[in-house]
């Protein structure tokens, strides 16, 4: 094993999914898996197969498109957990079961209800039981950050002999100081020695989660499991983007420890999964957020036009970031010129479908804004990407000025090659336009979050509306993506979008039951 090499293991499609308002349908996870691919990370989270036949399908489907990266399934120290878990990754050219059970007093006593003894006995039977599926398995003593560590000791010893090749040491709850997670994995990693890869997987509670990260890098953790952007469970992960950007960036602190992530993908990435959940980063957010390179101050941006360096730690194109450029292409350029331009911006691999109705939508555009930037192409493209699935496809919209009178919405639908027209009124626009493609469609929403951004700057700006709603009661509420420069047209497209997803998850999970049946 090269010691100076740090892994990085990403958990956004697992933890980074748990977070509020962030979950994603199949599809939408193959996307942001393959990005990840792309990015360089070594294993990919993919999910917790058990949890549910969607997450099983979800897993299942990556490991059989991602070839670069490892696959991995998270599960319970349970003997179902284990055995969907290997299942659902067994198609992957490389694969990784990942086990855990909780080692703190705390823990033990209260959740687990289990004594020191009976939880190494399932720990061991967990790692043994994952060895008959996978060679790779990783094992996480669940609240390390609590856990006393002489039990600890104790554990690592029983789970290694048994066959698990990385021990996380992950801080639950966000507990613990830098200073005080770097002692503790410097003690642990001598314990492993050569034995197992010491994994950290750090909680942002206390907002030391990338803090804890590097103090472990340093102190002798040799894997990181981070979400792109710090998604994550209640205040999130350590962030991908700025751990990796650290251990790059401060060579005269981690000396020759590197990562293998490919950074000018970061912001890519980055946009990608925030186009997708409808969470974007902070606009203050370190490495990806939109003012990371920005400077107001007129000292500041006299000090980078003189030396970028004085004010400036890292080149922005070192991230992905780079300065837009206006289109030089209308309504009359061609699909080459075109896909030069979406080449360049790094989507190499959209498909003859993909690249003709982004281009169709493209011109559309450029008769209506003065200028297309880079952001508005990128945007079209993912919006293309994100919404493959049209069982119900927007026509037409026309609503009243509500301000006169009742606000009503028509709305023309296209399903199965026939056009269905109706209109409704609401207690808004938007609440008209929703109970008109209900009573079009014969499902009806319940509408849980509603978000707007402007792509761009300026009057003409594409608006990306993103939904969360919920069509019944057992499943999750699903995300829809809508784009347009009109506000209402991109919130019907992305109602739509969301009921769509709805369609297409349950019309998968109906055909992969009846295979297992």
């Amino acid at each position: 094993m090269d010691k100076n090499r740090i892994y990085v293991f990403d958990t956004t499609l697992r933890d980074g999914e748990q977070s509020p308002g962030c979950s994603m349908n199949t599809e939408e996870k193959i996307k942001v898996a393959l990005q990840l691919e792309k990015l360089g990370v070594d294993i990919i989270e993919a999910g917790f197969a058990a949890a549910s036949p969607g997450d099983f399908d979800a897993v299942s489907r990556i490991a059989e498109v991602v070839k670069n990266s490892s696959i991995c399934s998270l599960s319970r120290a349970i003997e179902n957990d284990i055995k969907q878990a290997g299942l659902a990754v067994g198609k992957a050219p490389k694969h990784r079961i990942h086990t855990f059970i909780a080692t703190s007093p705390i823990h033990m006593q209260y959740k687990l209800k289990m004594s020191p003894d009976e939880v190494i006995k399932r720990a061991i039977h967990a790692v043994e039981y994952a060895k008959t599926f996978v060679d790779d398995v990783e094992f996480s003593l669940e609240d390390a950050g609590r856990s006393e560590i002489p039990f600890m000791k104790e554990v690592m010893d029983a789970v290694i002999a048994a066959g698990a090749t990385t021990i996380n040491l992950p801080d639950t709850v966000g507990y613990r100081l830098p200073t005080e997670l770097g002692a503790m994995v410097k003690e642990l990693s001598d314990f492993a020695g050569d034995r197992a890869i010491i994994s950290v997987h750090n909680h942002n509670d206390l907002g030391l989660s990338t803090a804890n990260t590097l103090a472990a890098v340093l102190n002798g953790a040799r894997q990181i499991e981070v979400t792109i952007n710090g998604l994550g469970e209640r205040a999130g992960n350590s962030a991908l983007e700025e751990a990796v950007m650290a251990i790059k960036t401060r060579k005269d602190a981690f000396g020759d420890l590197y990562t293998n992530i490919n950074t000018p993908e970061i912001y890519a990435t980055s946009k990608l999964v925030s186009t997708i959940t409808g969470v974007e980063p902070q606009q203050n957010k370190a490495i990806v957020g939109k003012n990371a390179f920005a400077h107001e101050s007129g000292i500041h941006q006299d000090g980078v036009l003189k030396h970028q360096e004085t004010y400036e730690i890292m080149k922005p194109e070192d991230v992905g970031v780079f300065k837009d450029s206006t289109l030089i292409l209308g309504k009359h350029s061609g699909r080459a010129a075109f896909r030069d331009k979406i080449n360049q911006l790094g989507f190499d691999k959209v498909t003859d479908e993909e690249l003709n109705a982004a281009f169709e939508r493209f011109k559309i555009l450029a008769d209506k804004k003065k200028e297309v930037t880079d952001d508005d192409v990128r945007m079209l493209i993912t919006d293309e990407a994100l919404n493959q699935s049209k069982t119900y496809e927007l026509v037409g919209l026309q609503i009243s000025d509500c301000s006169n009178g009742v606000p009503t919405a028509a709305v023309s639908i296209k399903y199965k090659d026939a056009i269905m027209t109706d209109a409704n009124i609401g207690n808004g626009t938007m609440d008209a336009i929703f109970k008109t493609i209900d009573r079009l469609t014969g499902y009806n929403g319940e509408l849980k979050d509603y978000k707007v951004i402007s792509v761009t700057e300026g009057k003409d700006a594409l608006a990306k509306v993103t939904t969360r709603v919920s069509f019944d009661e057992t499943s999750p509420a699903f995300v829809g993506h809508g784009l347009s420069i009109d506000t209402m047209l991109a919130t019907a497209k992305a109602y739509l979008s969301a009921l769509n997803s709805f369609l297409s998850q349950k019309e998968r999970l109906a055909k992969t039951q009846e295979h297992q049946v």
